[in-house]
């Protein structure tokens, strides 16, 4: 293959990644679920961009860190920090990235993450603020401590969104980096 025909495969392998990354983070914020075929289809194309890539070494490390990366994400998921589909998706966005860019990923992941987990407590806060407040006006009791979540359910992070946020942001600056 000459090296434009490579140059073309792994314009069209990211091109269909950000796709399929922005899929899952849309799906992932809907219904809190990400498709093993979606996590799958990650997978698949981060193997074709690392056997288009002709670097031996490189291919090798990718495929050691995504292991390593979907061990510390299995025993966050088994801790209950990080959902199952969290786990594959990281672990599969790893080989898409590559362990070149691995750390860069992980910075931009954890950020996005933090922020959105930040976004998604004040709305929290803030609808819980509303309601107590629209009590009150009524002059209804409130039926449980101001500040506390009124089902007992606590909020989850579509956590997707900041592993397809992060995958992207990498593959879309990768030549700029």
């Amino acid at each position: 293959m000459t090296l434009a025909a490579g140059e073309t495969v792994q314009t069209i392998v990211v091109a269909v990644a950000i796709g399929i990354l922005l899929a899952i983070a849309y799906g992932d914020v809907r219904t809190r679920r990400i498709p093993n075929a979606l996590t799958a289809a990650i997978v698949i194309l981060g193997l074709a961009r690392i056997l288009f890539a002709a670097d031996l070494a490189a291919a090798v490390h990718t495929l050691i860190a995504s292991a390593l990366v979907f061990a510390a994400a299995f025993l966050l998921f088994w801790r209950g920090v990080f959902g199952g589909g969290d786990a594959k998706l990281v672990a599969a966005t790893t080989l898409l990235v590559g362990a070149r860019d691995l750390f860069d990923f992980l910075l931009i992941m954890s950020v996005c993450g933090g922020g959105l987990g930040l976004t998604l407590l004040a709305r929290d806060r803030f609808r819980l603020c509303r309601q107590n407040t629209f009590r009150q006006s009524l002059g209804l009791a409130l039926p449980h401590p101001a500040g506390s979540d009124p089902t007992g359910a606590a909020s989850t992070v579509p956590y997707a969104v900041a592993i397809a946020g992060a995958g992207v942001a990498i593959l879309l600056l990768k030549p700029f980096l």
